[in-house]
């Protein structure tokens, strides 16, 4: 898990609580309930949001031959925001708003998702080219 996480800095007892559950769901296949209770006390209401986003396979990881990997997360109102896993970075309002603007919450969902489906090993995967990949990226940049 320590490697899926590389270069993210979050809280420790975040970081333990990812850590113990990807060490349960190489186990036992699936998220005790002690471990979604903590989610939940920990994310509020963004935790049962992202796990349905994990459930309903919202999650696509999309990586080059350089290395580089983003995820593409489709959000709840339908539509797709940009994660960035390796510095902690959602394209969606409410990471601006209420991550970095009011610093009230330490994920939006879709950043969750990403963390929650590495865990357990869910994400799609697509391989692009990189000239792919900085089309999707500056694509959705122009958006913005």
């Amino acid at each position: 898990m320590a490697g899926a996480l590389t270069g993210v800095t979050l809280p420790a007892v975040v970081e333990e609580l990812l850590s113990e559950m990807a060490a349960a769901v190489q186990e036992e296949a699936r998220i005790p309930d002690e471990h979604l209770s903590s989610l939940k006390f920990i994310f509020g209401p963004s935790a049962i949001q992202a796990l349905d986003l994990v459930d309903r396979q919202s999650i696509t990881l999309i990586s080059s031959p350089s290395g580089r990997r983003v995820y593409q997360v489709l959000g709840s109102s339908g539509e797709t925001y940009t994660c960035l896993a390796s510095c902690h970075y959602c394209s969606c309002p409410a990471f601006a708003f209420s991550v970095l603007r009011k610093s009230d919450s330490l994920l939006c969902k879709h950043l969750l998702a990403v963390y929650v489906s590495q865990v357990m090993r869910t994400c799609r995967q697509l391989k692009v080219s990189d000239k792919q990949l900085t089309d999707i990226l500056f694509t959705k940049k122009k958006q913005m």
